[in-house]
């Protein structure tokens, strides 16, 4: 068989396992939106959604949560998907890096500053550009000072323990209410969210669309700078576009349920390790493990505690610390 015949059979049988790959994870968030729904104090299962109950728990309760939990999980997973590529780095994440610190610090600055009277569009607007300040530090660090990963990753998470510090002085020194519970969501939570916060859901949901359709984008950047501005691809353009797409969904996340580590991290590494590695493919993939691996840690985080919530930031946390200390057990390319 000549060998261009054999790397089309091979091309072809790689996006067959991709496709299939897809099909499996859009299984699996089904499965885990109708178990969010269903879980709680209150067990409701679907034969049971008609009932009087449901109108309350399921349909006003549940509902918008799990949308949110769905869609911030999606955009924490595909936002770490394209650091890794942006940065080069394969140990890049919005929370390891400090970007989600960072959305922290303007929110927690802004609700000090305004004594909690401000509205909270200029509170997510703050915490937007946060992450998008931390973001472009980030990348300038990376291209001008030409960091190694390693450092690349030590200033990020130098970046992010300052930010911490910052937030953690605010709160020392406030003697503000608002504040203080703020402190408490920022440890990740979707306990507030409700309909009245589908403005902010629905933020994600076009910037995460256009994210996860730039696999071609991506998958071109990542030959090198030569070969893509050869192949017409402008690369201080399309940094820019991909830095601010980042930024927005990492604001808006932590805008709506605080800062969640580790999805970033933990859910490319995944599925590039179960054969994902075209971006085309990856992207809508990290997507959809994001959304359903955060629905699950929602529910634990709900169901753990009798008439009491964890925050979602310390199931995940428990879960991808280990996993981040075996990655770096592993990653050969961090030097």
């Amino acid at each position: 068989m000549p060998a261009s015949q054999t790397f089309t059979l091979l091309l072809h049988k790689q996006r067959h396992r991709d496709k299939r790959h897809l099909l499996l994870l859009t299984l699996g968030v089904a499965v885990a939106f109708v178990f969010s729904l269903s879980a709680g104090d209150v067990w409701l299962w679907p034969s049971q959604w008609s009932g009087e109950a449901a109108q309350l728990f399921v349909w006003q309760l549940r509902l918008p949560r799990a949308l949110a939990v769905m869609l911030v999980g999606a955009s924490l997973a595909v936002a770490g998907a394209v650091m890794q590529s942006l940065f080069e780095n394969p140990l890049a994440e919005p929370g390891l890096l400090g970007v989600a610190n960072g959305a922290g610090v303007a929110l927690v600055l802004t609700v000090l500053l305004g004594n909690g009277l401000l509205p909270v569009a200029f509170m997510s607007l703050s915490a937007i550009a946060g992450a998008l300040v931390m973001t472009f530090l980030l990348l300038s660090f990376a291209r001008r000072k030409r960091l190694t990963n390693a450092r690349l990753l030590l200033v990020g998470v130098a970046l992010g323990i300052v930010c911490s510090a910052v937030m953690t002085w605010a709160v020392y020194f406030s003697s503000s209410l608002d504040l203080r519970q703020l402190m408490y969501w920022m440890m990740g939570g979707f306990g507030g969210v409700d309909w009245r916060q589908k403005w902010l859901v629905l933020a994600l949901l076009p910037v995460l669309l256009w994210l996860c359709c730039q696999g071609k984008a991506l998958n071109f950047m990542a030959l090198g700078e030569v070969q893509a501005r050869q192949l017409g691809l402008s690369l201080h353009l399309w940094r820019n576009l991909l830095v601010l797409a980042i930024g927005w969904l990492v604001g808006v996340s932590v805008a709506l349920a605080g800062v969640i580590g580790f999805v970033g991290l933990v859910i490319p590494h995944m599925l590039r390790l179960s054969g994902l590695t075209n971006q085309r493919y990856l992207l809508p993939g990290c997507a959809l493990a994001g959304a359903g691996v955060l629905l699950a840690a929602d529910v634990v985080a709900r169901i753990t505690l009798l008439s009491a919530e964890l925050p979602i930031g310390v199931v995940t946390a428990t879960l991808g610390a280990p996993l981040f200390i075996w990655l770096l057990t592993r990653v050969k390319s961090l030097r």
